[in-house]
């Protein structure tokens, strides 16, 4: 099982993850209020500002406070696509 390192020395399961997004848009922000009241979110942003957001396919929501682009390397994912 591989993990990936969010910040502050937390990890996720890289086998877990749905998405890495960006917490700019009114959708992603819509899901992360809705998932904080179903008691889904997990926050490890230890009190900074959010950056990134990961989705995992047990519906559970994490913050992170590390920006996505961070993650494409550490994924083995390498470059980001653009679309």
């Amino acid at each position: 099982m591989k993990f990936i390192n969010i910040g502050f020395g937390n990890m996720v399961s890289e086998e877990r993850l749905v998405a890495i997004v960006s917490p700019d848009s009114a959708p992603i922000k819509r899901m992360v209020q809705e998932t904080r009241e179903r008691g889904m979110l997990i926050d490890a942003t230890y009190g900074r500002k959010t950056a990134s957001i990961f989705i995992m396919d047990s519906d559970h929501v994490i913050l992170s406070a590390l920006p996505p682009e961070k993650f494409s390397l550490r994924t083995g994912g390498g470059e980001e696509e653009r679309v």
